[in-house]
């Protein structure tokens, strides 16, 4: 169905713009949330026009929301435009047109997730005092973007440029969000090429003092990989809930690959378990690259610790692992594709052009989502544009909570 056919359930006169929206949320459809939030926002005082934008699957532009009565618009470029500033600072940006017209572009933000942006267009300046106002209607829309998404294809399609293999389908609905942050972590990943990975994925969990992290790259390509990372996370999460120790999660990842797969079907993983209120790091290597660590601007020394055999390959328990972080110190945990990749003269991409792109970018104030967003794009210049093998990376910083605001 067209968005230009859809009629939008009625907006109650009298109520300020959170009231109203919220109102109207309970029985609005996914393609209606375009024109409820144009029909809501100009309550916002100073508002005349609000156009909702979301961001592509690959983090490049930003499509607009359609719907009854929205202006028609044009899909923004992440890198060049003033909404995308936006999206990349994750903070507002303003705009003044030649009529005198003043552009706010707000991010939109479900916690620390980026969704996209959103479009406020006031005759002259905003009024003074309105940023509380404004700040709360984006956060609004935002968790409408989520909720919506949940039962409607709409918003998903919209991301999308071009039609993605089934098992990258498989792979995105396995995922958390890219992006989780609190006063004491910071957790930022990112997955490519993203209309059609198959082995790699990633998985998270914050529970009271401890995060959970897992990076897994499922051998071979497309659907049969896919399969295999999914029942791998599915053991992970098994374990992981049942609060085993790495070592009987990764046991029990092992096995549920054994038993469901052949000889030649294995999984190279890290699974990490960090103390939030002390900082101790610890992980299990299955096969996989060491989780690297970047303090005060260098790459730290490789940790000696002994690497166990790939998932569905271990003939016994595997070694568990540790260090001590310092607060502001990022972990990267990231699958071969990173590294590996392979320049057209044949130079690999490599850890220490890894870790030093991490500091040069935190070095710009660029937030972690941001970090990894930008480093992608890196690591596809460096192919020439072709990817050569899946690529997946987690930065995880570690915060005491007590020094700084969290830079989202």
């Amino acid at each position: 169905m067209e968005c230009s056919a859809v009629v939008t359930p009625p907006i109650p006169d009298g109520q300020d713009p959170m009231r109203a929206l919220l109102r109207a949320s309970h029985h609005l459809r996914a393609d209606q949330l375009g024109t409820a939030v144009l029909r809501t926002a100009p309550r916002l005082d100073g508002v005349r026009l609000a156009v909702v934008y979301v961001v592509d699957y690959e983090q490049q532009s930003l499509v607009p929301l359609g719907g009854e009565g929205v202006p028609a618009r044009e899909p923004l470029d992440v890198d060049e435009s003033t909404g995308g500033g936006a999206f990349r600072r994750v903070a507002p940006v303003s705009s003044r047109a030649s009529d005198g017209a003043v552009t706010l572009w707000m991010p939109l933000l479900d916690g620390a997730e980026r969704l996209g942006v959103l479009e406020l267009v006031f005759d002259g300046d905003a009024p003074e005092g309105a940023d509380e106002a404004i700040r709360a209607y984006a956060a609004l829309v935002a968790e409408l973007c989520v909720t919506r998404d949940e039962y409607s294809d709409v918003l998903t399609r919209l991301r999308r440029n071009r039609p993605m293999t089934i098992a990258a389908e498989i792979q995105w609905e396995l995922v958390p969000p890219l992006t989780f942050g609190t006063d004491r972590i910071v957790i930022a990943a990112a997955l490519e090429p993203s209309y059609e990975i198959g082995g790699d994925t990633f998985d998270y969990a914050v529970n009271g003092e401890l995060a959970d992290l897992m990076v897994l790259d499922a051998v071979g390509h497309g659907l049969p990989a896919a399969l295999l990372a999914t029942v791998a996370v599915g053991a992970y999460r098994s374990g992981r809930r049942a609060e085993l120790s790495l070592t009987d999660i990764s046991a029990r990842m092992n096995r549920a690959i054994e038993e469901q797969f052949t000889a030649s079907r294995f999984a190279t993983a890290l699974l990490v378990r960090l103390d939030l209120a002390g900082g101790t790091l610890h992980w299990v290597n299955a096969g996989h690259p060491a989780p690297l660590v970047v303090r005060d601007g260098a790459l730290l020394p490789p940790h000696p610790c002994r690497s166990s055999l790939p998932l569905g390959l271990q003939p016994g328990p595997a070694q568990e692992c540790s260090v001590q972080l310092r607060p502001g110190d990022r972990v990267l945990l990231y699958t071969d594709g990173i590294v590996e990749a392979r320049s057209p003269g044949g130079e690999f991409f490599g850890e220490d052009r890894l870790a030093d792109f991490v500091v040069r970018a935190e070095a710009a104030g660029d937030p972690p989502p941001e970090t990894l967003r930008r480093l992608m794009r890196s690591v596809l210049d460096h192919q020439a544009g072709q990817l050569q093998d899946d690529a997946s990376i987690v930065l995880v910083e570690w915060r005491t909570g007590r020094e700084e605001q969290m830079r989202l």
